[in-house]
């Protein structure tokens, strides 16, 4: 016996996907999805660019982890604006999850909105958060294999950022 449900898992995924993709277009706001192993050194290079371009541009910080709020915190002390997501044991963000913080760090006042997902080379690659381009990072104590043991985060990413290079030798 064949059921046919004709409704797709993630469909409510895509619908907030769209609408964020709709509100960033509509604000003139880049959303950029940050994807990463964990301690690979996300909220270091966030801090820094924003610490960098905090005279050109208004950067805003959606962070996402398991528990705590450590990283919103270390963003916060740049003075940027930074809300934190408490996935509670999910190993990635939704786009109904960024949709909820849009208004607490002000996003239509913002020229940049990083969103940090938790970190994971697996989960993350499968949910459109609606954000205009992906940034994986991959630091070099993690080793030069990631790439082919995660080939779905490393093939969606337009940027890849090869972080701790001074550990190189």
């Amino acid at each position: 016996m064949k059921v046919t449900l004709n409704k797709k898992i993630l469909g409510k995924n895509a619908e907030c996907a769209l609408q964020n993709r709709t509100f960033f277009a509509e604000y003139n706001t880049l959303c950029l999805n940050v994807i990463s192993s964990p301690g690979s050194g996300k909220t270091t290079i966030i801090s820094k660019t924003i610490s960098d371009l905090k005279d050109k541009l208004k950067i805003g910080v959606i962070e996402g982890d398991i528990k705590t709020d450590t990283d919103a915190a270390k963003i916060r002390e740049t003075g940027a604006p930074a809300v934190q997501i408490e996935t509670r044991g999910a190993c990635h963000l939704s786009a109904q999850q960024i949709t909820g913080k849009l208004g607490a760090i002000s996003a239509a006042d913002l020229d940049v909105v990083f969103i940090e997902n938790v970190g994971n080379l697996v989960c993350p690659s499968d949910f459109d958060l609606g954000e205009q381009g992906r940034v994986v990072v991959l630091s070099v104590p993690e080793g030069d294999d990631k790439p082919a043991k995660y080939p779905g985060t490393f093939a969606k990413a337009d940027v890849l950022l090869i972080n701790k290079i001074d550990l190189l030798s």
